[in-house]
C-alpha cells in the first residue's frame, strides 16, 4: 500500500453495510418468473435513483405503482416493506466499522439513499449514526457516480484524495472516487475489506476478525 497514512475511511452503505438485493425479496414473495416480469415491465432502480436523488420516497414509489396497474401491489412494497428489501445486516462490516472508530480512525459514510429512507435506515440500524460524518445523496441531491458528490465530499473533509480510503460495490462509483485521487477497494465481501484494513494498518488481525 502506499505510504503516506490512511486519515479518512469512507463506506459505502448498500451491499457494504446492509444488503440491498430487492430482486431477493420479491422472488421471495411472487416468484422469480413473476418477479422478472415485473423488473422487465417496469424500471424499479431507475425508480430508486429518484429517491435517491432527493425526490419524496412514498410519493415516488405510489406514483409509479399507479401507473403499472399490473403490479401495483408489488411496487408499494418497495416502500410499505422497506426494511425487507434492506437486508440482512453484514455484521462483520459492522464489526470492521467499530474498530475503525475504535482505534481513532475517521470513518465516514457515502451513500446513495433517499431522505426518508435513510431516516428509517437509522431508526432500525443503530450503526447507521456511529459515522463521524455521513453524506446522503438525497440531503445532497446528487447520486455516486456524479463527480459533484466526490467533489463535494473531498472539500468538506479538507483532505488531499490519497488521504481517503473508499470502499463500495459498485466499480462505476469506485472509478469516480478513484478520478478523485482517493483510494479505493472494491468491496465483494467483508473479509477482503477487512485484509484491505489490516494491510492499510487501520487494524491489527484480531480486531480485523
Amino acid at each position: 500500500m502506499s505510504g503516506s497514512p490512511v486519515e479518512a475511511v469512507i463506506c459505502d452503505i448498500g451491499n457494504v453495510l446492509i444488503e440491498w438485493q430487492p430482486e431477493r425479496f420479491y422472488d421471495r414473495e411472487f416468484g422469480e418468473a413473476r418477479r422478472r416480469a415485473m423488473f422487465a415491465a417496469v424500471d424499479l432502480h431507475a425508480m430508486n435513483d429518484r429517491i435517491d436523488q432527493g425526490e419524496v420516497f412514498r410519493d415516488v414509489v405510489y406514483a409509479t405503482a399507479d401507473a403499472c396497474p399490473d403490479h401495483a401491489e408489488a411496487i408499494r412494497m418497495w416502500h410499505d416493506r422497506w426494511l425487507e428489501l434492506a437486508a440482512p445486516v453484514i455484521e462483520h462490516s459492522v464489526r470492521l466499522l467499530r474498530a475503525l472508530r475504535a482505534n481513532g480512525v475517521k470513518v465516514h459514510a457515502l451513500t446513495n439513499f433517499g431522505v426518508e429512507s435513510f431516516a428509517l435506515a437509522q431508526e432500525n440500524f443503530d450503526f447507521l449514526n456511529e459515522f463521524d460524518l455521513t453524506f446522503v445523496s438525497g440531503h445532497m441531491k446528487v447520486i455516486k457516480p456524479a463527480p459533484a458528490i466526490y467533489e463535494r465530499v473531498t472539500e468538506r473533509l479538507g483532505l488531499p484524495g490519497n488521504a481517503i480510503l473508499f470502499t463500495d460495490d459498485r466499480a462505476a462509483n469506485i472509478a469516480a472516487a478513484e478520478a478523485m485521487g482517493w483510494r479505493t477497494h472494491l468491496f465483494d465481501g467483508p473479509e477482503g475489506w477487512a485484509r484491505r484494513l489490516v494491510g492499510e494498518g487501520l487494524l491489527n488481525e484480531e480486531q480485523a476478525a
